[in-house]
């Protein structure tokens, strides 16, 4: 499916600029679509992610290349967004770290590289391995969550191709179907998108579900820079009333804690 022509972009090479535009917003619209689509299975995910974290367990995510980025993206934002400790939510990528910024030749290829990533995580039934192949059948993520099958872990399998032959029989598949790139086979455009916004929602709704939001507030955030620090004030203020500057005055004392500010100004 990711390496089929887009007949609509034959042409690409030759189109006006806001034509081609035009294109690749309405392209880009079809992801949206393929994630809102596979609704339920994002949701099954999220109570599983939800119960697994709330026993004690870890999310773990596995990927190359653009899924790879993407699992690394998502994972780092978790800290700072909700407080959480750096190894609740990790994120593993084919090649290593510095395949984040420069692409690692034939890292995504090895079936054995895969299931020692898993193992390397030490891995266990308290988790859940997450494989993101937008193509479906890298042989990285394979082996990770062959690997993870076998020790136990719960699994999810996020992907953006049609179901295919020795495809691993995973907990939940979340497979939104965007069709054909415009760039033939760049699946760093609709598929990563479509991967990044189940992604978004994956992490974002199992911290719901684990308390770390109050209505549509990041009480749990980390102040580590100004902006957070500001955004942090501005939910103190929200929930006790106060003033900026005051709310500020409380975040401080409470070191950067929007929960244990509000508990201490009541």
């Amino acid at each position: 499916m990711t390496e089929r022509t887009l007949a609509e972009s034959a042409a690409l090479d030759s189109m006006s600029t806001i034509d081609a535009v035009a294109l690749m917003n309405q392209q880009d619209a079809r992801a949206v679509a393929a994630v809102a689509a596979e609704a339920s299975a994002v949701a099954r995910a999220i109570d599983l992610i939800a119960r697994k974290l709330a026993a004690g367990g870890r999310l773990l995510y596995f990927g190359a290349g653009t899924s790879g980025r993407l699992g690394v993206l998502d994972a780092s934002e978790c800290p700072p967004t909700f407080r959480t400790d750096p190894t609740l939510v990790q994120a593993t990528i084919a090649g290593g770290e510095s395949a984040m910024f420069r692409a690692v030749e034939g890292a995504e290829d090895s079936v054995s590289e895969g299931a020692a990533a898993v193992d390397a995580k030490n891995a266990s039934a308290m988790d859940v391995v997450v494989g993101i192949a937008a193509g479906g059948t890298t042989p990285y993520v394979q082996g990770a969550l062959s690997r993870a099958i076998e020790r136990g872990c719960s699994t999810i399998f996020i992907t953006c191709v049609e179901p295919f032959s020795g495809e691993p029989d995973v907990d939940v598949i979340i497979r939104p179907i965007v069709g054909p790139e415009v760039l033939t086979g760049s699946t760093r455009l609709k598929a990563g998108t479509a991967t990044k916004l189940v992604l978004n929602q994956l992490t974002t709704l199992s911290m719901v579900r684990l308390g770390k939001v109050y209505g549509n507030l990041m009480v749990d955030l980390r102040a580590t820079n100004q902006k957070l620090w500001e955004r942090g004030a501005r939910i103190v203020a929200v929930l006790t009333g106060l003033d900026h500057e005051n709310s500020m005055a409380v975040l401080q004392r409470a070191d950067g804690h929007v929960k244990r500010a509000v508990v201490m100004h009541k």
